[in-house]
């Protein structure tokens, strides 16, 4: 399984220190090099700087072949959104709706930090309700809404 990761779950999966999950979830984990530059971005949180600097070998830099340029979009969705469209990508790792929108639309398979996570409960590496706890104390956003969805598909 190749799965390609935006800013956004990278950032907070550090954040709440769960980043590991990715690589026990996924065999292949790629970011674009503009996604990898978000995370180094001096405005980036520290620990998450950090860890972009000395990225662990499980995480591939591989930038797409074309640019995508998607004026409602940042740059590294762009790559992203590019890169798993060019390598066939079983699976795109994005949190923004309008970056979510765009890579269903041209017929991604796509899944958000609360999924990772909710993935990683099911096999037994993380308590849910603890790692969302942990990224209320983030700047991570969830509508009431879709986190009562994902609830409720967790029940069944």
């Amino acid at each position: 399984m190749v799965v390609i990761a935006d800013t956004s779950p990278i950032n907070y999966l550090v954040q709440i220190g769960q980043i590991d999950l990715l690589a026990r979830l996924y065999p292949r984990i790629l970011v674009p090099s503009a996604v990898l530059a978000e995370l180094m971005h001096p405005l980036a949180p520290k620990p998450v700087r950090d860890w972009a600097g000395d990225a662990p070998k499980w995480l591939e830099v591989l930038s797409p072949k074309n640019n995508l340029t998607i004026s409602h979009l940042d740059l590294g969705e762009c790559e992203a959104i590019a890169l798993a469209t060019e390598i066939h990508a079983d699976l795109l790792l994005i949190d923004e709706l309008a970056g979510r929108r765009e890579a269903v639309g041209r017929g991604l398979k796509i899944a958000g930090t609360l999924s990772v996570l909710d993935e990683a409960d099911q096999a037994g590496l993380v308590s849910f309700d603890q790692a969302v706890a942990e990224l209320r104390k983030t700047s991570f956003r969830v509508s009431q809404a879709v986190l009562s969805e994902i609830m409720r598909k967790r029940s069944r």
